[in-house]
């Protein structure tokens, strides 16, 4: 098992501290990177792949440390936010020296696994500057690719690709995090990172705000309510009987049924059961309606 770890890392240019003081694990399936625009996000990455040393703490890529250690490119992948892509040559031709470059047994082989991985076969022998800058995102990717890394460090993969393109490399991205490879992809578009993964790591002003799930973050959340949706045989009933107990801080009644707010996640999804048995109502519906992705971000970076 492949993984990347980061031991109390921090990063400062002079007097900014880009990155402070992070400890993470990560481990094989895909993971969402997110955060307000200078929150650290590309620093991370950056320290990730070896662009750059951590002033304080340890990066290691699969045990071994991944500042001035060319070997670690043998099983890391990146695509940098910034483009470095030569626009005179082809992108068979670009990927195929990146596969030459890894010093890979047959090249060319690897070369068109790794174009028709991200679906630019067809494409691969226009030269690079008459691409859309979704189909150049995609021939760094599967230039990135080309020598099958465990760990794939992604930003912004899905920057200047049509919803298409954007759906094939979510699909990509989820074989090859299920196959156990360690992906990582920073995005700015919420949507995006809850379509790919689960799994976040948000990054607030330079630290790590929340890790893991994030509808298990958002259930920790004990200082803001959560909200439910319910519908039921009798929603007036219901709201009445609801009112009586300690876990439910608010209830509104609606054409639509009841929006509930509880202070407690779990006391309330256990309390819901017993108070419509004993009032002889149906619950019909019970759904979280704040535990989106979007709804957690914005709590951690107003926190």
């Amino acid at each position: 098992m492949t993984t990347v770890e980061l031991s109390n890392v921090s990063r400062w240019y002079g007097n900014v501290v880009a990155v402070n003081d992070i400890t993470m694990t990560l481990g094989p399936g895909v993971t969402g990177l997110l955060g307000p625009n200078g929150a650290g996000k590309t620093t991370l990455l950056h320290m990730m792949a070896g662009f750059l040393p951590p002033s304080r703490g340890e990066v290691r890529v699969a045990g071994a440390p991944a500042w001035r250690n060319p070997s670690v490119y043998r099983i890391l992948g990146l695509v940098s936010e910034r483009e470095a892509v030569h626009g005179f040559l082809t992108a068979w031709e670009f990927v195929l020296a990146n596969a030459k470059l890894h010093r890979l047994p047959n090249p060319e082989a690897a070369a068109r696994r790794a174009l028709g991985l991200v679906e630019m076969t067809g494409a691969q022998d226009r030269r690079i500057d008459q691409y859309s800058k979704g189909m150049r995102q995609r021939t760094r990717v599967a230039a990135a690719l080309v020598h099958d890394p465990e760990v794939l460090v992604l930003d912004e993969p899905f920057n200047g690709m049509d919803p298409r393109q954007r759906l094939q490399m979510m699909d990509l991205l989820h074989q090859l995090g299920d196959a156990g490879r360690t992906i990582l992809f920073s995005s700015h578009i919420l949507e995006e990172v809850e379509q790919v993964s689960g799994t976040v790591q948000v990054i607030v002003a330079g630290r790590l705000a929340a890790s893991g799930d994030y509808r298990s973050i958002r259930r920790m959340m004990t200082h803001r309510p959560h909200v439910f949706s319910v519908h039921s045989s009798d929603d007036r009933r219901l709201a009445v009987a609801l009112m009586g107990q300690a876990s439910v801080t608010g209830v509104e009644l609606s054409g639509a049924g009841l929006t509930v707010q509880a202070g407690d996640y779990g006391t309330f999804t256990r309390t819901l059961p017993k108070v419509a048995l004993a009032e002889g109502i149906r619950v019909r519906r019970v759904l979280p309606s704040d535990e989106s992705l979007e709804s957690v971000f914005s709590y951690l970076v107003a926190s």
